[in-house]
């Protein structure tokens, strides 16, 4: 634990014992909230694309606290390639099979489930917080990868 900043792969990083903590603790809770924004989006304000920002950020949350790269050895592109990508199959899943059942596209209703409307919203809201969660954690570590510099220089030739 030093206040000394320390040069890393990914930029300056500070080492904070008391944000680290901080985070330990806060990460689960907003995590929580997300979900709980995601699925009564349909009820209430909120829904998959908001829960899906709150979710991103709480690995941003996490990255500013532990570091980007440690961050992003434990957070592999495959997993946020999967979150989006999954996201998109249960959406198109649900859509495409009240479409298979005779019914419109997202028509819930075609579904032999009780409630199935609401069951529905809910899940294509979180399939929706999943491929925002997804978009908005990729982009965060392309941005914070930056530039480089090499590739310009030889670009310029």
């Amino acid at each position: 634990m030093s206040d000394v900043p320390e040069e890393t792969e990914g930029g300056l990083y500070v080492e904070s014992t008391i944000i680290m903590t901080t985070v330990r603790v806060v990460a689960p809770f907003v995590l929580t909230f997300a979900i709980f924004i995601m699925f009564h989006g349909a009820d209430s304000p909120g829904g998959g694309f908001q829960g899906g920002v709150i979710a991103g950020a709480t690995l941003m949350m996490v990255a500013f606290a532990f570091g980007i790269e440690s961050t992003r050895h434990w957070v592999n592109g495959g997993l946020v390639a999967a979150l989006a990508g999954g996201g998109v199959a249960v959406f198109a899943l649900v859509g495409l099979g009240s479409v298979v059942l005779g019914g419109s596209f997202l028509e819930y209703d075609v579904y032999p489930i009780y409630h199935a409307s609401k069951y529905g919203i809910e899940l294509v809201e979180f399939a929706i917080g999943g491929i925002v969660a997804g978009v908005v954690i990729g982009l965060f570590f392309v941005i914070a990868a930056g530039f480089d510099h090499a590739g310009s220089e030889e670009a310029e030739r």
